[in-house]
């Protein structure tokens, strides 16, 4: 046995100190390493953030971009972290701080999005439960951690990445599965956990965030082993908490850049809405919540529903002059500043929005503190009561002014059309008799992985297995492999030979 003597360092299967491919000394560097040589990694560069990337051109993040970000930041938060003298005992008693840890876990983190991103997530989840009977349906999350335990093929077994247990406990964003881990399950809990939540639109379905599906649950108890009586098995760890708030640092300030670069946030809109609100906050305050249903499209009434919903769900932080300042803060540096000129192309434009993600990178990442005692929708690691409220005001204007459009709407449809499509050609497929020798090899080992891992006995075994299996086929997926699989599988291509998806 090669046991390491830091049970942190433990991996899933004993297979030696050192893989194949590892060059780094470190167990937790080497994990680094294993992850951005995964094609699963390599892939994320054709996966949408939230405008797809072939329609995109060098404007706008990806996945892999996103990632490379997020890792760039939780490092950042994980070394100030560790510095600090009057971190340490606390980080040692909660089970530990390594940036190589946070780092490998950030660049992790997404890559079990699926094809057209978040839109990609929500419509497999409901195909994998109503249409293939998969009780766990789908879940990002749920489906990372299944890549790096399972799905990613090293020599010549199944065995993921066969990662550190710090690494893959760092991953793990929900610590519960959908339904029943750990037990009493997260989502009885009053407030449950941020994700823990059911659907309000489905509420049988359990947790709508989740970090590991059944099959993996074994291997996530393994993974937390050494948090055990240091965290509530519902909380993340320290290294996890890092992770999840550099994501969203990341995300509030890139797909702002992002919308800037493309025209689509535009100075007048973008102002009328924060303007509107600091004008008229008294007033819209004192509305009955279906007044401000009835009026949501007058200056300032999104903002208004964001201060409430923070107050419902967020008592623990959220604080009505600190939700001003935040306003004001954003209007005077985005509408004032980034958005008084729009974008366009030149170097000087370049320099605006590099002085902009710059300014709020180390503003955000300066506010990142430790606490021994987080909420119960918080972590060990969180920002400042200060900039929490401006993240949270970044993404409603992420919110209102891109995802809520009407183009975009009609863009995800038809994304959302083709992703049902998939399925079901696939489906056909893989339980024509005619066609099993013919099928993607790929195809066939996801299907015997899916069958191995469900006890004898599991009613419709196979059924399932199928399923599963081609969850985890089309999830793998870029996006424009979706569209050129489905293409081929429609007979609308007529390129037999291509590279544009892999069998």
């Amino acid at each position: 046995m090669h046991e390491p003597a830091d049970p942190r360092a433990r991996r899933l299967f004993d297979t030696g100190r050192t893989g194949p491919g590892d060059l780094a000394e470190s167990p937790f560097r080497a994990d680094r390493d294993r992850i951005v040589t995964s094609p699963f990694f390599a892939r994320l560069g054709g996966v949408t953030q939230v405008i797809s990337p072939g329609g995109a051109g060098l404007l706008v993040h990806n996945r892999l971009t996103h990632s490379l970000k997020v890792a760039q930041v939780a490092r950042a938060i994980a070394e100030r972290l560790a510095a600090a003298e009057a971190n340490r005992a606390l980080l040692d008693k909660l089970g530990g701080c390594d940036p190589d840890v946070v780092e490998a876990a950030a660049l992790a983190h997404d890559l079990g999005h699926p094809p057209f991103g978040h839109l990609g997530e929500a419509v497999l989840d409901r195909l994998a439960r109503e249409r293939l009977g998969l009780p766990d349906g789908f879940e990002g999350n749920a489906q990372s951690y299944r890549i790096v335990t399972s799905t990613e093929i090293r020599g010549a077994a199944t065995i993921g990445l066969n990662l550190t247990a710090a690494v893959r406990a760092a991953i793990v964003k929900y610590p519960w599965t959908r339904l029943d881990h750990p037990d009493p399950h997260p989502r009885f809990m009053s407030p449950p956990p941020r994700g823990a939540s059911a659907p309000p639109w489905d509420p049988a379905s359990g947790s709508a965030k989740f970090g590991a599906y059944t099959t993996e649950v074994d291997d996530l108890r393994e993974a937390r082993a050494p948090f055990a009586g240091r965290i509530p098995d519902w909380q993340q760890t320290v290294e996890a908490s890092i992770m999840d708030t550099a994501d969203d640092i990341a995300y509030a300030i890139h797909d702002v850049e992002d919308f800037h670069r493309v025209g689509v946030l535009q100075q007048g809109t973008v102002a009328a809405e924060l303007i509107g609100w600091q004008r008229e906050a008294k007033r819209l305050g004192g509305l009955s919540d279906a007044a401000l249903d009835a009026g949501a499209r007058q200056a300032g009434a999104a903002i208004e529903k964001l201060r409430r919903r923070l107050h419902r769900r967020d008592r623990w932080i959220s604080d009505d002059e600190a939700f001003a300042e935040a306003v004001e803060q954003v209007r005077h540096d985005l509408v004032d500043g980034l958005l008084a000129d729009p974008f366009d192309g030149s170097v000087a434009a370049e320099q605006d929005v590099a002085r902009f993600s710059g300014r709020w990178t180390r503003r955000l990442v300066e506010a990142v503190r430790l606490t021994d005692n987080p909420g119960v929708r918080s972590g060990y690691v969180q920002l400042a009561p200060a900039q929490w409220h401006e993240v949270q005001v970044l993404k409603l204007i992420h919110h209102r002014f891109v995802l809520d459009r009407p183009d975009l709407a009609l863009h995800q449809r038809g994304q959302a059309r083709l992703l049902a499509t998939l399925v079901e050609a696939l489906l056909e497929w893989i339980v024509d008799p005619a066609e099993e020798a013919r099928l993607p090899q790929r195809l066939h080992d996801l299907v015997e992985l899916a069958e191995a891992e469900l006890p004898p006995g599991t009613p419709d075994r196979a059924a399932r297995a199928r399923g599963r299996a081609i969850v985890d086929f089309v999830a793998a997926l870029t996006d424009q492999q979706a569209r050129a699989l489905l293409d081929a599988l429609s007979g609308r291509s007529g390129q037999l030979w291509t590279d544009a998806f892999v069998l």
